[in-house]
């Protein structure tokens, strides 16, 4: 082989091992690539969990400085009602329920007619 050869083969050689470590080693660019990755997907991460964490600390204010909001947990968890008050719930896509027709008044006593459930209020007689 002719000398020159020998020493670029050998340059080359050389570079190649001090190159090594910056691409392929412990601390090398394809690991900080790697590394920037990762870190993106925590950070990314952590946004969301930083928004979960606000609206739970508001919900946690809510429930410390009111009543309000204690009444709408308790409401919407527990099903719970004040005394005297009336739920109604009303549910997306469920068929009505027909209205239940009274029994026959017996003869000769007027009854007054109830209020129907799923239709509009009876109008009053003309006088």
């Amino acid at each position: 082989m002719n000398r020159s050869r020998i020493i670029t083969l050998a340059l080359l050689v050389a570079v190649v091992l001090l190159q090594w470590p910056v691409w392929f080693g412990k601390g090398g660019w394809f690991k900080v690539w790697e590394r920037e990755g990762e870190l993106a997907k925590r950070e990314e991460a952590n946004a969301e969990r930083k928004l979960r964490n606000g609206a739970i600390e508001a919900d946690v204010r809510d429930l410390q400085t009111g009543t309000g909001a204690i009444e709408e947990r308790a409401r919407q968890e527990l099903g719970m009602v004040r005394q005297g008050e009336v739920y109604v719930q009303i549910l997306e896509g469920a068929t009505p329920i027909p209205a239940v027709k009274p029994p026959p008044a017996p003869a000769g006593k007027a009854q007054a007619a109830p209020a129907s459930v799923s239709g509009p209020p009876a109008a009053a007689p003309a006088r």
